[in-house]
C-alpha cells in the first residue's frame, strides 16, 4: 500500500511592494561606482584605519609645498625655490606609495570576493566599469599631485610674484600632472588587477614604478658617465616617471632631470608623448580583457 505526500504548495503573500520609481540607468550607475571608488581612494566611507594611510601621504605631499610658500613670502623672493613641473618628480616616492597602497584597494577586493559579476548583473556592462575604476583612480592621483601645486600657486600670489607667468606655470604643472595620473593610474590598476591578492598586487606596483625608475636612471648614469650622451634620451623611455620626465621637457619647457641637463628634444619628445598614450589606452585595454573574463 502506498501514500501519496498531500500537496503543500502555498504561495504566500508577505507584503512586498513591486518598484514602481524612475528607473537610473547605467550612466547613474557609473557615477556612482566613480564616486564611490574616489571617495575610496582616501577612506572616505570607509573606517578610521583606512583614512590614516592616504591622508597621511596627502600631508607628506603638501607639507614641503607649504614650506616652500613660507619661506618664498618671509624672504620676500622673486621666485619659487621648485618648478611647479619637478614637484611631482621630486615627490615619485611618496606618489608611488599612494598608488601601490590604493590601486589594489580599488580593484582588488572586488576580484577576492569575486564581487564583479554582481556589478554586471546590474544595468552596468564591463566598459562601464573599467572607466568608472580608471577614473576615479587618475581623480585621485590627480587631487595627490595638484593640490601642492596650488598651495604654492597660491604662496606665489601671496609673495607678489608675476601673476602671468606664474598662472603660466601653475597651467603647465597642471597639464604635467594630469597626464602622470592617467599613467600612473592606468599601470596601477592594470598591476593590482592581475592577481586578487592585495600584497602581491602591492608589490607589483612598487616594483613596476620604482625598480624601473632606479634602473633606468642608473642606465642613464652609465651612459653620462661613459659619454654615450645620445642614448639617455632612449634610455627613457623604458620608466614611466621618465617618459612624463620626457613630455614636460620637450613641449612644456620644463627642466629635465636626466644626467645630461638635456632632456629630450621636439623630436624625440614626440615619441615619448606617444609612448604615454599608448601605455594609457594599453592599460584600459588589458583592463577591458581582464574582466571580459572575470566578470563571466
Amino acid at each position: 500500500m502506498s501514500s501519496q505526500a498531500p500537496d503543500t504548495t502555498q504561495i504566500h503573500n508577505i507584503g512586498y511592494r513591486s518598484y514602481d520609481g524612475p528607473r537610473l540607468g547605467r550612466a547613474y550607475a557609473r557615477r556612482s561606482l566613480f564616486s564611490q571608488s574616489l571617495r575610496g581612494a582616501y577612506g572616505l566611507g570607509r573606517s578610521a584605519k583606512s583614512k590614516v594611510l592616504p591622508m597621511l601621504l596627502f600631508a607628506v605631499m603638501c607639507v614641503p609645498a607649504l614650506i616652500i610658500v613660507a619661506v618664498a613670502v618671509v624672504t620676500k623672493q622673486s621666485k619659487l625655490a621648485i618648478e611647479y613641473t619637478q614637484y611631482a618628480l621630486f615627490l615619485q616616492v611618496v606618489i608611488s606609495i599612494y598608488l601601490a597602497s590604493q590601486a589594489p584597494q580599488s580593484v582588488s577586493r572586488d576580484l577576492r570576493f569575486r564581487t564583479v559579476p554582481l556589478y554586471f548583473s546590474r544595468p552596468i556592462e564591463r566598459a562601464d566599469y573599467v572607466l568608472s575604476k580608471f577614473g576615479a583612480m587618475a581623480s585621485a592621483l590627480f587631487v595627490l599631485t595638484a593640490a601642492p601645486l596650488l598651495i604654492l600657486w597660491i604662496g606665489s600670489l601671496l609673495a607678489k610674484m608675476d601673476f602671468v607667468e606664474q598662472t603660466k606655470m601653475f597651467g603647465q604643472g597642471l597639464v604635467s600632472v594630469a597626464l602622470l595620473s592617467l599613467l600612473f593610474g592606468g599601470i596601477g590598476l592594470v598591476m593590482a588587477a592581475l592577481t586578487p591578492r592585495r600584497g602581491f598586487g602591492v608589490a607589483a606596483v612598487i616594483a613596476v614604478l620604482t625598480i624601473s625608475y632606479g634602473a633606468v636612471s642608473t642606465l642613464m648614469g652609465i651612459a653620462y658617465a661613459t659619454d654615450n650622451e645620445g642614448a639617455i634620451q632612449w634610455l627613457g623611455l623604458f620608466s614611466p616617471m621618465t617618459l612624463v620626465d620626457g613630455v614636460q621637457t620637450a613641449f612644456l619647457g620644463a627642466p629635465t632631470g636626466f644626467p645630461d641637463g638635456g632632456g629630450p628634444g621636439a623630436g624625440v619628445g614626440l615619441v615619448y608623448l606617444l609612448a604615454v598614450l599608448a601605455l594609457i589606452a594599453g592599460s584600459y585595454g588589458v583592463l577591458m580583457r581582464r574582466y571580459r573574463k572575470v566578470g563571466l
